[in-house]
C-alpha cells in the first residue's frame, strides 16, 4: 500500500516552522478556554446520574489537556530561545 500523505516539497523544512507552532498553541489555547469556561459552567448546575459522573471525566481531561498545553507552550517558548541566537548571527 503506498502512503496517502503527500510527499513535501525537496526545500521544504522537516519539523513545522516555530511561527506554525505558536499559532497552533495559540488556537489550542483559545478552544481550551471554551472547554475550561463549559465545565465550570456545568459545574454550577445539579446534574443527575450518570452526567456528573461524566463532568468529573470532562474535567479530568480538561486538567490533563492544560498541563499538555502549558508543557507544549514552554517548549515552544524554549525553541524561541534557541533561535534567536542563531538568527542574529545569519
Amino acid at each position: 500500500m503506498s502512503d496517502p500523505r503527500p510527499t513535501p516539497p525537496a526545500n521544504a523544512s522537516p519539523t513545522p516552522d516555530l511561527d506554525q507552532l505558536r499559532h497552533l498553541a495559540h488556537e489550542l489555547s483559545n478552544a481550551l478556554e471554551i472547554i475550561v469556561q463549559t465545565s465550570y459552567l456545568l459545574e454550577t448546575t445539579s446534574l443527575p446520574e450518570p452526567a456528573s459522573a461524566w463532568l468529573q471525566m470532562l474535567n479530568s481531561g480538561v486538567q490533563k489537556a492544560i498541563t499538555t498545553n502549558n508543557k507544549l507552550r514552554k517548549c515552544i517558548r524554549g525553541m524561541s530561545k534557541e533561535q534567536r541566537p542563531e538568527q542574529r548571527q545569519g
